[in-house]
């Protein structure tokens, strides 16, 4: 099996990774607008080979892990040049814009839209992992619209990497995504911003960080580059998130300046409910 990973870091390359090791027989070729990013996943063994974007009519399967924004116009170019049995999977983490994008092409049928929910803060080929995914949930849109044979070997991949599946139209899946990942990154991206502000006039502030304020900022060691067409794309929704999320702040507030410490007790005490939802997410995987 000929894989072509187009965009080597976290994401791309920790499938890579995963994929060869499952799929003894593949070769993994890698493209990537970083030479830096080649060499490196060359001597990381993340992939085997460098590939070129003019050979990709020789792909089995070819998966799409860029920008989002750049991932627009370049799904289009690879649609354009492959063979009629390649599989092209993109990996971003907004799903509307993509589909639209692609939706008449006349090799729509060769497009799978998947959303891994996997990953860290870190980036570039030295981010990638084996074993990112196994246990992780992966959306998968608009399935119907890949033809079967190539659903049934994206299906396998997925599987054999150790993945729970899930089928979402695009709509429904970038508005949920903006609650539990997107806000998740503009908070920890503001709460690093408020803590830095402060710490120019007080420099002893980090010594008293520690492993909640770690934990919580950790996001906020992400990619702008990534991030920024992120935030573009689902500005919509993400915009309706804020709002909630910032109503909530505000009404926090106006509960400590009423020093209304009981009510403050009862909405923690409600939001620790959290936990039972999320050790079942947990225990389901």
């Amino acid at each position: 099996m000929k894989v072509y990973v187009i965009g080597l870091g976290l994401i791309g390359g920790s499938l890579a990774l995963d994929i060869q090791e499952e799929f003894k027989d593949s070769t993994i070729y890698g493209i990537d607008i970083n030479e830096n990013h080649i060499k490196e996943a060359l001597e990381l063994g993340i992939i085997h080979k460098e590939g070129a974007l003019d050979s990709l009519n020789e792909a089995d399967v070819i998966i799409i892990s860029v920008p989002v924004d750049v991932s627009l116009d370049l799904t289009k170019k690879v649609l354009d040049t492959i063979s009629e049995n390649t599989l092209v999977i993109d990996v971003g983490s907004t799903k509307v814009d993509i589909c639209k994008s692609i939706e008449d092409h006349p090799n729509r049928r060769n497009f799978l839209a998947a959303h891994p929910i996997a990953g860290t803060e870190f980036s570039g080929p030295k981010a990638a992992l084996k074993n990112l995914y196994r246990g992780k949930t992966n959306i998968i849109c608009e399935v119907e619209k890949t033809a079967f044979k190539l659903q049934e070997r994206a299906l396998s991949i997925f599987s054999k990497i150790g993945m729970r599946i899930r089928y979402m139209d695009p709509k429904s899946h970038d508005k949920h995504i903006a609650y539990v990942s997107h806000l998740s990154h503009i908070s920890s991206f503001m709460l690093g911003k408020t803590v830095i502000e402060k710490e120019k006039n007080e420099r002893d502030i980090f010594d008293m960080a520690g492993s909640g304020f770690a934990s919580t900022v950790r996001l906020a060691k992400s990619s702008p580059a990534m991030w920024t067409p992120i935030f573009k794309q689902n500005k919509t929704n993400v915009i309706e998130t804020l709002e909630e999320y910032i109503l909530n702040l505000q009404q926090f507030k106006e509960l400590m300046q009423q020093d209304n410490f009981e009510e403050i007790y009862k909405e923690m005490e409600n939001t620790n409910h959290i936990k039972q939802i999320l050790n079942g997410i947990l225990l389901d995987a």
